[in-house]
């Protein structure tokens, strides 16, 4: 059954701006969720754009769908990862971009779905599955890799997906326990993150760390990411624009250097003196500092406080003679 969807779009101006959209432009919205940067990007467009909405998720997808019906058949909606967007571009007929969004993390919707596992509460009253998949559908849950993965993967997880201090101490303490008693709620893994020490004395719940790690390793969110931004980068036309906005600093780092090996072209040695890889520049990185949200939007919407928008624009590859 689908539930309500709500979303409210993050630095919408800003992407509209950096996205320099005309009539007729044909556009990838690769995360549509609720449909609010989406139904900007048609109103611009109009009144011959097209958008391609993709998102794994089909309570969004049918929420885009409602919102953004009276654009008729401008509008082609797939339920895919963005890491796919060669096949849905495919599956619609279209080659070429004139710009691309990507607005990476995870909707108030699903935070404020319980069933669906990415928040935590400390009431065992509300106690929730250990799900945080994007697609319920499919995949692996969160339950499922924390009672089979080893512990060496587990303390992985937490390091690099989290940056958690403990998370040796904590990936010991959830194989220990999974032995009698199989991980299945938030509040099972909230009660070993205590009994385990970890976080003690910091400012910010340790669970946030543990929990996004979890997500990022349920949805392999980073690899997405990776595969995403090199399908959009080869689809988008000469002047095309490739707007990104992350939520996290592993997200982040991922498409500053991106972007920047994408400008900078050339994969030889520094010390060689003349280029033999031939790898030519194929984007222009406009924004050399990532934009952020002002304190007017973090206080209508606090969970945009940690947003960060990269933009780069596509460049003919111009080969030597």
């Amino acid at each position: 059954m689908t539930t309500q969807f709500h979303h409210v779009p993050v630095l919408l101006e800003k992407s509209m701006k950096y996205l320099s959209l005309a009539p007729g432009a044909v556009v990838l919205d690769g995360t549509v969720g609720g449909g609010g940067h989406a139904e900007s990007i048609l109103e611009r467009t109009a009144p011959n754009g097209i958008l391609i909405g993709l998102d794994v998720d089909q309570d969004a997808l049918n929420a885009s769908r409602r919102r953004l019906k009276v654009h008729g058949d401008r509008v082609h909606l797939i339920q895919t990862s963005f890491r796919k967007l060669d096949r849905a571009l495919d599956e619609v007929g279209i080659h070429r971009l004139d710009a691309v969004l990507l607005d990476l993390g995870v909707s108030s919707h699903q935070l404020d779905s319980g069933q669906r596992g990415f928040r935590f509460s400390e009431s065992e009253s509300e106690a929730t599955p250990l799900d945080m998949r994007m697609n319920p559908e499919q995949g692996q849950t969160a339950a499922d890799l924390l009672n089979r993965a080893s512990a060496t993967e587990l303390q992985g997880w937490f390091q690099n997906y989290g940056e958690l201090p403990g998370s040796r101490r904590l990936a010991k303490a959830i194989t220990e326990s999974r032995e009698s008693s199989p991980l299945k709620t938030n509040a099972d893994l909230l009660r070993l993150i205590r009994e385990a020490g970890i976080g003690r004395g910091r400012h910010h719940h340790p669970a946030t760390l543990v929990f996004q790690a979890l997500r990022i390793a349920v949805n392999d969110e980073l690899g997405a990411l990776e595969e995403g931004l090199e399908a959009a980068r080869t689809r988008l036309k000469p002047g095309g624009r490739l707007v990104v906005l992350s939520y996290h600093s592993l997200e982040d780092r991922i498409v500053k250097h991106t972007f920047r090996r994408a400008a900078k072209g050339c994969v030889c040695p520094p010390k060689q003196p003349i280029c033999t890889c031939g790898k030519m520049p194929s984007l222009r990185v406009l924004t050399r500092r990532p934009e952020t949200p002002d304190a007017l939007e973090i206080e209508s919407n606090p969970r945009a406080r940690s947003v960060r928008l990269r933009v780069a624009e596509s460049i003919e590859e111009v080969r030597p003679s």
